[in-house]
Order: structure tokens, then C-alpha cells, then sequence
């Protein structure tokens, strides 16, 4: 497929390339968008869930040319990052008590498919090592623990709204401590 040369019918100079490489690209892209959409519905009286979905919202963006581009996230993007996973895992820490349902009022949809995309983009850097592109290890550790941190906002915004989070036992594995 040969990209047009009329650039209003290119969404993205990378399109059509074969590596998985633009693959990841759509996809944090798409990370991005569903951090930004969760961000919008959330309320005011969220102020930390707000601040925080703000601050996540560009390092997804960071995360996406961070591979063909320069690398834009570091270490103490990640110290953040787990400084918040702490903050709100303590104050959700009744409510951890197994595997649970992907349920909740909005914005909790957005970040669930957030947190889909995460592990979406961490699969697709599995991808693009075996292709030989290399990929710097504090990307797979950043998606790590931004599914992690969106988890466990989405228990602390149910806590929140007085909605129980609903366990899961799954009949194929059988029971779980893992709350993600």
C-alpha cells in the first residue's frame, strides 16, 4: 500500500510501514486518548485523580516516540509514577481483595481501557524485540506500573462513588489473590 501524497489523506506518516513499530504507536496513541477521554469525566471534587490522570495523559505520549524517537521517559518518571501507585493503593487498601470485575461509572471505563491498552502496549514491545528494534527497559517498567496505577484508581473512584468492586473467580484457574 503506497501512502498518498496528499497529506490530508495521511493520518499519521507512518501508517503504512510494516514494522510493528507504528503498531505501538497507534496504540499508545490510543492510551493517550482513553487517559484523556477519563480525564474529562472526571469530577472536580477527584482534584487528585484529576491532577494525576493530567500528569499520566503526556507521559503516554512521551511513551509513544520514545522508541523511534528520543527516549522521553526516565527514571524518575517511574519514582512518580510508583509514588502514586502507593498513595493510592493505601486508599483503596480495604477494597483489594481479589480478582474483580472491570466495572464502575465513568470514568471508569476509560480507565479500564486505559489500562487494557498498557498491557496492549508492553505486548507489542514483546513484538518489536523480536523484530530486533530495540525497545529501553523503563518503557515495559512504565506500562507495568501505569496498569497497575489505573487499577488502582479505578478501586479508589468505586470506593468513592459507595460501588463495591465485584470479585471474579475464575472457574478456569481458579481462585486468585491477583487484584488486577
Amino acid at each position: 500500500m503506497q501512502r498518498s501524497k496528499e497529506m490530508d489523506e495521511v493520518c499519521y506518516p507512518f501508517i503504512h510501514e510494516v514494522s510493528p513499530l507504528c503498531d505501538f504507536e497507534v496504540l499508545t496513541d490510543e492510551l493517550c486518548g482513553n487517559i484523556g477521554a477519563a480525564l474529562s469525566m472526571t469530577s472536580p471534587a477527584m482534584s487528585d485523580i484529576r491532577a494525576d490522570l493530567d500528569a499520566l495523559q503526556p507521559l503516554a505520549f512521551h511513551l509513544n516516540g520514545s522508541i523511534r524517537g528520543r527516549l522521553a521517559i526516565t527514571e524518575s518518571d517511574l519514582d512518580w509514577a510508583k509514588s502514586r501507585l502507593d498513595y493510592y493503593r493505601d486508599a483503596g487498601a480495604d477494597q483489594l481483595n481479589g480478582f474483580v470485575l472491570p466495572r464502575g461509572e465513568m470514568p471508569v471505563p476509560f480507565l479500564n481501557l486505559a489500562r487494557s491498552g498498557a498491557k496492549k502496549a508492553i505486548r507489542q514491545m514483546v513484538r518489536l524485540e523480536e523484530s530486533a528494534i530495540e525497545v529501553p527497559a523503563v518503557l515495559p517498567r512504565l506500562c507495568n506500573i501505569l496498569c497497575n496505577l489505573l487499577f488502582a484508581m479505578i478501586v479508589v473512584i468505586n470506593q468513592r462513588h459507595g460501588l463495591p468492586e465485584t470479585l471474579f473467580t475464575s472457574k478456569s484457574y481458579g481462585s486468585s489473590t491477583r487484584s488486577d
